[in-house]
């Protein structure tokens, strides 16, 4: 059955990769960006099964327009993909609170910004599919990457909330966590600082090692898309998963590590309730 999808940060990165997939498959998109210029070659390749929409994901007022010309242009809306985001490096004590505010804007409140644009809709169809891209960064805290952390954290506990609550009502929730990508979201869309001389060793390490990187992350976009295309596709998805080996590798360490670490300390944990 053909699908409408609405994705954000549709101008480049997985955003595009996702968008030329569902395309590719022949389902309608409404493609976002902040400048619809930069989505005129989707919109030349696939005519009118591209819906260019200009969107600040932090903007209210844009999200629901955004939601309200999908549904107009095209009928109905199925999936709904969070991706617009950006992440700079730099360390916590170095990055000033703007930065720290314009991080977790777009990439938390525009999360929750057009969820609660699409959620009236999905809620009185019964269906609808909400894809929260996260990072391996809402899984494991990254050195040098704190403002996206935060954010991206926020978005998982945001989202495991939302699953909880609108699950019953017919509406799905998958947060998928990528890792390593070849995409230029280490590139030209990230600032890379390394900081004053004492976090040389972390931040400095991190921001180095993330110049080099770029361009050779395992991650493949287009496969990402195949993956987000089979998520969309099946009755019962998964309310997280990651993308990428790299991701299941850290995700899994972190995770074994949290849990060792919880028995350690459980006597501790257990101590402080009310003796009965």
């Amino acid at each position: 059955m053909s699908q409408v999808w609405l994705i954000t940060g549709s101008s480049r990165g997985l955003g595009r990769a996702f968008a030329e997939a569902a395309l590719s498959s022949g389902f309608q998109v409404a493609a976002t960006a902040r400048n619809t210029e930069d989505l005129e070659e989707l919109k030349d390749k696939y005519g009118d099964l591209v819906l260019p929409l200009s969107l600040d994901v932090t903007s209210e007022t844009q999200a629901g327009e955004a939601v309200k010309a999908t549904i107009r242009t095209f009928g109905k809306l199925d999936v709904l993909v969070n991706n617009a985001g950006y992440g700079n490096v730099a360390p916590i004590e170095d990055t000033t609170l703007e930065d720290f505010r314009a991080q977790i804007e777009t990439n938390l409140f525009g999360v929750i910004i057009l969820t609660k644009a699409v959620l009236p809709y999905f809620r009185e169809r019964g269906s609808g599919h909400i894809i929260q891209v996260t990072s391996i960064a809402g899984r494991v805290g990254p050195i040098g990457r704190a403002p996206y952390a935060a954010a991206k954290w926020g978005v998982e506990g945001f989202s495991e909330t939302l699953a909880k609550e609108v699950g019953p009502l017919g509406v799905k929730v998958t947060i998928v966590e990528p890792g390593g990508f070849r995409t230029d979201f280490a590139g030209s869309s990230t600032e890379l600082r390394e900081g004053r001389p004492e976090y040389d060793a972390t931040v400095g390490k991190t921001a180095r090692f993330q110049r080099d990187y770029n361009g050779k992350q395992p991650g493949d976009p287009t496969r990402a898309a195949a993956a987000l295309l089979k998520l969309a596709s099946v009755k019962e998805p998964p309310l997280r998963i990651v993308l990428g080996i790299d991701a299941f590798n850290a995700a899994e360490a972190n995770d074994l590590a949290k849990i060792e670490l919880g028995k350690e300390w459980k006597d501790l944990s257990y101590a402080t309730d009310f003796e009965h």
